[in-house]
């Protein structure tokens, strides 16, 4: 953001007060103030402040303040009005509403941020990405990664903080806030083809995050954008890697789009269809007939490649013991899971059920 917007509104507001009004940064420097002399020095009352933007003007001893930024998020910068009467709370609403008018429309104009962010928001046509990206001097063709972060348990405006420090080249990398549990990571490659190097970067920001503020996150990775063009479809899949990792992957923290498999078809699945599937399949007694230990025994044999001797080992039990078991399921579903054809079809059961009890739940 260039100060010098600032300083301009504030020249062009200086004949309507004599109050010392101003702009400072996250920091607490003034960066534009109608009192020259005041550009460069920090005010520290700022600093004692929560840093959550709201639309409400604070009050402190010296100074009447308004935040600036996304709400919700922390502030990127703030007005400032010398005074803490009605009056300082009135200019500052007025200086906060210029202010943000301005910075709005110098982002739209020359922030990079803001433009990708436009981009996977789908909020600019794919003939003005050219143009747009022209303007930012903006390489369009370079592989990046997209991913999605996402807080789950409990949310803090510092996550943001703590992923954009790991991302501090602001003209190739991107970090935002979409919403307010979702970040939103976009980072240029070395390579297009380069699985492990998305995955490193993941781990990084899930570790970073967990041990400086232990908040547990799901992070999901699309597929590589080889264009600029292609970044709003690679969010999308990073979302519905997320979704159906939680449906079928609950233990992964890290999903990958490309790594989904069958998963990702059930997903988008009408559920009056996944549910005619299960009584097809399940024509003798239901699957909820099942009960835990069977069910457990089921889980085991596919873990094991559906070999007996492997699985009744783990099961700590005789071969004879899991055969037995084996035959009561055929007897109870009409599928022998020995039987690779039928181990497929009860296998997608299990997860076609597994996916119409999540969507029972949300």
């Amino acid at each position: 953001m260039s100060n010098r917007v600032f300083q301009s509104v504030i020249n062009q507001m200086k004949d309507a007060t004599d109050r010392q009004v101003g702009v400072v940064d996250d920091q607490g420097y003034v960066v534009a103030c109608n009192e020259l002399s005041m550009i460069g020095t920090q005010l520290s009352d700022i600093l004692e402040v929560n840093g959550e933007v709201t639309d409400q003007v604070i009050t402190l001893p010296e100074r009447s303040y308004r935040l600036l930024g996304t709400t919700g998020s922390r502030f990127e910068f703030a007005v400032f009005v010398k005074g803490n009467d009605q009056l300082s709370v009135s200019l500052c609403i007025v200086m906060g509403v210029a202010m943000n008018e301005a910075k709005i429309n110098y982002d739209e104009k020359y922030n990079k941020a803001t433009f990708v962010k436009n981009i996977i928001s789908d909020n600019i046509l794919p003939g003005d990405v050219y143009a747009r990206a022209k303007d930012l001097r903006f390489v369009t063709d370079i592989p990046r990664a997209v991913m999605v972060v996402q807080q789950v348990d409990r949310t803090d405006v510092m996550v943001l903080d703590v992923i954009q420090r790991l991302f501090p080249d602001k003209q190739s990398d991107f970090v935002f806030s979409v919403s307010e549990t979702d970040i939103v990571v976009i980072k240029e490659l070395s390579t297009a083809e380069d699985p492990a190097e998305m995955e490193d970067l993941a781990r990084q920001i899930e570790n970073a995050v967990r041990s400086e503020l232990m908040v547990k996150v799901i992070i999901g990775i699309g597929t590589v954008a080889g264009h600029l063009r292609e970044l709003a479809d690679r969010y999308k899949e990073a979302q519905v890697a997320i979704e159906v990792g939680k449906i079928f992957e609950p233990e992964k923290s890290i999903i990958r789009y490309e790594n989904l498999g069958i998963g990702r078809i059930i997903y988008q699945l009408p559920t009056t269809l996944c549910e005619m599937f299960l009584s097809e399949v399940f024509k003798k007694n239901p699957i909820e007939s099942l009960d835990a230990d069977t069910m457990d025994t089921i889980n085991k044999f596919f873990e094991n490649n559906l070999n007996v001797s492997e699985t009744s080992r783990k099961l700590y039990v005789h071969r004879n013991t899991l055969v037995y078991r084996l035959e009561k399921i055929k007897k109870l579903t009409g599928l022998d899971l020995r039987e690779f054809d039928h181990a497929i079809v009860f296998k997608v059961a299990m997860m076609v059920n597994r996916y119409l009890e999540y969507q029972k739940e949300k």
